[in-house]
């Protein structure tokens, strides 16, 4: 699956790349039908030709897995490569058939030599296992089956989160919120991933949001969904930012100039940058302001998530300042 991330591209990025009319009905329509399904669904995906022979071997098996897991948000799209070449054409398909399982936009895994139904269901239980697809009825909810498994995709969406990807851990987090609105930890997931993505403004109505929950109001863990939203409304412009890097450096000690430098620089990214002045400041004068830069650091690692790798280190080198 080499090809896969690149492909995998949502349909809505593909339709700025100046695409004929043709191409971009072509596209439109996979958005319809497949993307926009896949948010919530698990879509087994296949491409396949009417005058393919295997092709028409494999379908009943897929329709029959397809409408066994219906209830577990399963759903079969299958896309004619004769009449979507373009898409096709996307997806680098050589041969057919070519089967994928697609959620939110993206291909998951590649089911083409899945060929018999119990290698299929066996493959799809993994994947249900790891992506937070909604059940496909109502009722089943209701009817008292078993909640997905919430905690195992927070703990999912925590480790894109940490790899970088905060777009797709906030997708993630979104769905966790939808199933679970009373979770607390899908909450600021959802609120810190949205901060690190840029999308304060969705951040801050989370955040309202969850403060107005009962379940959620008093709830400790949405000081860490506070902290990453105090700490992204020191952004500035690059101009700024420089401006206060210039006067922090001109005299350390200066430390009000070296505190608004790190605000400001966690802000625009530069996390490894803003520690390092914070760690400094600690280990110039740590009871400085009530020890400031002590508590910005703790805010920081409330904002990133204290699991993360590059909290863990951070509060190592905290600790040996500290503690020697």
């Amino acid at each position: 699956m080499a090809g896969q991330t690149k492909t995998g591209r949502k349909a809505d990025r593909v339709a700025s790349m100046g695409l004929n009319m043709d191409e971009q009905k072509a596209v439109e329509r996979f958005k319809t039908e497949v993307v926009e399904p896949s948010m919530t669904k698990l879509v087994i995906l296949d491409f396949y030709a009417d005058w393919c022979g295997p092709c028409k071997a494999m379908a009943p098996m897929l329709e029959k897995v397809a409408a066994d897991y219906a209830d577990k948000g399963v759903v079969l799209k299958k896309i004619d490569v004769d009449a979507e070449q373009f898409i096709a054409a996307q997806f680098q398909v050589q041969s057919i058939p070519t089967v994928y399982a697609m959620f939110q936009g993206q291909p998951v895994a590649d089911l083409t030599n899945a060929r018999t139904e119990s290698q299929l269901k066996q493959t799809l239980d993994q994947i249900l296992a790891q992506v937070p697809v909604q059940a496909g009825s109502d009722d089943a909810a209701d009817s008292g089956q078993p909640q997905q498994d919430v905690a195992q995709f927070v703990e999912m969406a925590e480790q894109i989160l940490t790899d970088g990807d905060a777009e797709r851990a906030a997708g993630i987090f979104s769905q966790v919120v939808q199933m679970a609105p009373d979770n607390a930890a899908a909450q600021v997931g959802l609120i810190r991933a949205l901060v690190q993505a840029d999308r304060t403004d969705e951040a801050q109505a989370a955040i309202t949001a969850a403060e107005q929950n009962p379940a959620l109001a008093n709830d400790p863990q949405l000081e860490a969904a506070r902290s990453a939203l105090d700490l992204a409304g020191n952004k500035v412009d690059d101009g700024e930012l420089a401006a206060l890097r210039d006067k922090a450096q001109a005299d350390p000690a200066d430390m009000e100039a070296r505190l608004a430098y790190a605000e400001a620089a966690f802000a625009a990214g530069q996390r490894d940058t803003s520690a390092d002045e914070l760690l400094a400041m600690v280990e110039r004068d740590r009871e400085w302001n009530d020890g400031a830069a002590r508590t910005k650091l703790i805010d920081i690692f409330n904002a990133v998530g204290l699991e993360d790798p590059w909290v863990v280190d951070t509060r190592r080198k905290l600790s040996r300042i500290l503690f020697g």
